[in-house]
Formats: C-alpha cells, sequence, structure tokens
C-alpha cells in the first residue's frame, strides 16, 4: 500500500492496534457515552472515567480505608484553584507525588498517601484508549480521534491527521 492509500481512518486503526499490542484495552467512544448501556460517564461534559478512577484508586491503595480514597477522588475531580495552569499544576503533583490524606485510625488520626498511578507495578493500572470521544463544553461538540486513559483520567488527547493530504493541517 503507498502513502497515498493512507486515510484517516486507517491511521487511526492502526494507532489502535499498536496502542492494543502494547496492552491497552481499546473501546469505541460511542459505547461508552452516556445513555448507553455500558456507560462510563453520566453525561458528555465529564472528561474522567470516575468508575474506572475509584476502581483504580481501591486496587492501588488497598490499605487506604474507603473514606480516605474519597477524599482523594474529590481532590481530583474538584479542582481548588480558579487558574487553569493552577489546576494543572496540583493535579500533575497528586500524579506525581500521591496526595496527602488523614484518616481515623485506632482512635489517632494517621496521615498516609493515596497514589493515581502504581508506579511499581503498571500492570497493575487500567490502560484505555477510546476513539471517537465526544466532550460538550459550552455547547461545542469535539471529538478527538483517541483518548488516552490510565486509571480512568484522560492523560493523553491524539489527533491523528493522514500525512499524505497536503491539506492536512495540524
Amino acid at each position: 500500500m503507498t502513502m497515498t492509500h493512507f486515510t484517516e481512518s486507517v491511521v487511526e486503526q492502526t494507532a489502535l492496534d499498536w496502542l492494543k499490542d502494547m496492552g491497552y484495552t481499546i473501546v469505541y467512544g460511542g459505547d461508552i457515552a452516556p445513555e448507553e448501556p455500558a456507560a462510563e460517564r453520566e453525561n458528555y461534559q465529564e472528561v474522567l472515567l470516575a468508575g474506572r478512577l475509584r476502581a483504580a484508586l481501591e486496587r492501588i491503595n488497598p490499605n487506604v480505608p474507603a473514606e480516605a480514597l474519597e477524599d482523594a477522588f474529590r481532590k481530583v475531580t474538584r479542582p481548588s484553584s480558579p487558574s487553569l495552569v493552577g489546576n494543572n499544576r496540583s493535579f500533575h503533583k497528586m500524579l506525581a507525588d500521591g496526595i496527602e490524606v488523614e484518616y481515623r485510625h485506632e482512635g489517632r488520626i494517621k496521615g498516609d498517601k493515596v497514589w493515581l498511578i502504581d508506579f511499581e507495578n503498571i500492570e497493575n493500572n487500567d490502560w484505555l484508549a477510546v476513539n471517537q470521544f465526544t466532550v460538550v463544553e459550552n455547547h461545542i461538540n469535539r471529538r478527538p480521534d483517541l483518548v488516552i486513559f490510565v486509571n480512568g483520567l484522560p492523560l493523553g488527547v491524539i489527533e491523528l491527521k493522514n500525512a499524505a493530504d497536503a491539506k492536512a493541517t495540524i
């Protein structure tokens, strides 16, 4: 097949195949969209997959009580800064350094860290690639070709273009 026979759909399928070979689960965005039987979010404004995140928090942090895991979940899903840059910095810190939580243990307050990603055992993470993942913000539909999720967190967005198309732009 020459380069001129590559369409965007072929490029997208090739990328999905590579991700699958690397261990990612591949899902079509329409299959997990709101109102579908296998929905993984309540509406199109949600960008993270809460069920996957909660399951990962429990799996990665088995010795942390449920109330502390819920506290960590809230910290991740409810940004504290009105600034996008501030929220990105805060999220990066939580992702890289864990989330500080406190809980009552044997009558005392105990501090601990909740991890969003298992850096020690990467197989313990939920690796997901979703193609055609629709997000609606301010009544504007966006549908990137691929969204990469780790433990329900959207960590990468990939927009694929046909490299042979002279009119394709970034």
